[in-house]
């Protein structure tokens, strides 16, 4: 299995300044001690997004704090609101609250802007209109002589995200009037979360086949990349065979059931070396979910491969170079075309979306030698796929072992034709 102990502390060489970042904004201090607050929580991430079942933010309260009222979220429990006496009780009196968002269709005087999307998060990259969320709370505490305070250990309820502690910042400032007009916070906290593949997981998700025109041998996934046959918690389901009867979890995300390989992973992507031609060459990728409970909503993968900066054409996926690095044009970004092929569907038939891509042979780096027309690095959803070895990359046939055979053959040819004239 590939070692993800690098990633462990959340850096991702392809997304080096990719975060989740929450932000916390004072808008209005009350006369009764009571705030009004704008939580949002944005996605720099490059790539990875946050899918279903969604966030769920919670923090930890220093005092004795409360939610009054809430607006484009809810919390999952009210508490122990038993101090308060009235018709009104607070939305939520728990001490850890878990805040989740609402659903779409919820009704309108429940929503705020970029509220309602059921936790879901788009990349920087693949939706820059849904990669934040927003909701709004009206806190005070159960003490009357108190003022709600800054909460600590934030947490987001994602696999892999951890956050830190929160800082000041300068307050964000909000446009009114058509831009005309400006308004501030009068406070800001940021915190932010990162992600780490390792923590995540302890098993790599996905991996990569290859193959070539120029060679019979179709290199399959590593064995064992994400588990191996017969081990503790490895089931799978053998081809043919139906799987078990499930039931999910409504809040959590499913277990993987995958289909029974030497691989055992969930998903597997495919480059083929398909075709080369003067000036150009192409490729053929292929995604497969080998996965029995799950469908992947807005899928992408990131590949690293020295020709992406000469993509001429990307036939059936959308494509976004990833210049991370400045003007090195090396990584890019695939995902689905939308009503199309945007959503990968569970193993079957219709489980796996593919593309074909025309690339222009740049002069002085491109061969087919060496492997180097096989990418670097493969990521699907953010989570790196195992490659197999570098020593098993489909080659280029021995041309000197073949001019040697047809040399050898000329040199018989020539000394039987010789005898003949002799005798």
């Amino acid at each position: 299995m590939v070692n993800f102990s690098c990633y462990a502390d959340g850096y991702d060489p392809l997304d080096p300044n990719g975060n989740l970042t929450i932000r916390w904004d004072v808008l209005q201090r009350n006369e009764d001690g009571t705030q009004d607050v704008r939580l949002t929580i944005v996605n720099y991430q490059l790539f990875r997004h946050v899918e279903l079942p969604g966030w769920k933010l919670s923090w930890t309260w220093p005092g004795d704090e409360v939610i009054w009222n809430i607006l484009g979220a809810e919390a999952t429990e009210q508490g122990d609101c038993s101090a308060f006496k009235g018709t009104q009780l607070p939305h939520c009196c728990e001490k850890e609250p878990v805040i989740i968002d609402l659903l779409p269709g919820a009704p309108y005087n429940k929503q705020v802007a970029n509220c309602c999307r059921g936790g879901v998060l788009s990349s920087m990259t693949q939706d820059p209109g849904k990669y934040l969320a927003a909701f709004q709370m009206h806190i005070g505490s159960a003490s009357a002589s108190s003022v709600p305070r800054l909460p600590v250990r934030f947490t987001l309820g994602l696999r892999g995200y951890t956050c830190g502690e929160p800082f000041k910042v300068p307050p964000t400032k909000f446009f009114e009037d058509q831009g005309r007009r400006r308004t501030q916070a009068l406070a800001t906290w940021n915190v932010t979360c990162s992600y780490s593949q390792f923590r995540a997981s302890s098993a790599p998700t996905c991996c990569v086949s290859l193959s070539a025109f120029y060679n019979n041998t179709i290199v399959p996934c590593p064995k064992c990349s994400c588990a191996c046959q017969g081990e503790d918690g490895a089931e799978c389901v053998k081809p043919g065979e139906l799987p078990p009867v499930l039931q999910l979890e409504h809040n959590e995300p499913p277990k993987p059931v995958v289909q029974c390989s030497d691989h055992m992973c969930p998903i597997r992507v495919h480059w083929h070396v398909k075709l080369s031609y003067t000036q150009y060459w192409r490729v053929k990728i292929t995604v497969t979910n080998l996965n029995y409970v799950k469908n992947y909503s807005e899928w992408n993968l990131v590949i690293l491969h020295p020709n992406l900066r000469s993509v001429t054409q990307v036939f059936s996926f959308n494509y976004k170079p990833l210049n991370v690095y400045g003007n090195i044009n090396d990584t890019g970004m695939f995902y689905g075309i939308q009503y199309y092929n945007d959503m990968l569907l569970q193993t079957g038939e219709s489980g796996n979306v593919q593309t074909e891509m025309l690339l222009h042979k740049d002069p002085g780096i491109f061969t087919f030698k060496e492997g180097w027309a096989f990418p670097r690095k493969i990521s699907f959803n953010g989570e790196e796929c195992v490659m197999p070895s570098p020593d098993d990359y489909p080659r280029l046939p021995n041309t000197a072992h073949f001019h040697a055979q047809a040399a050898s053959s000329v040199m018989i040819l020539l000394l039987m034709l010789l005898l003949a004239v002799l005798s």
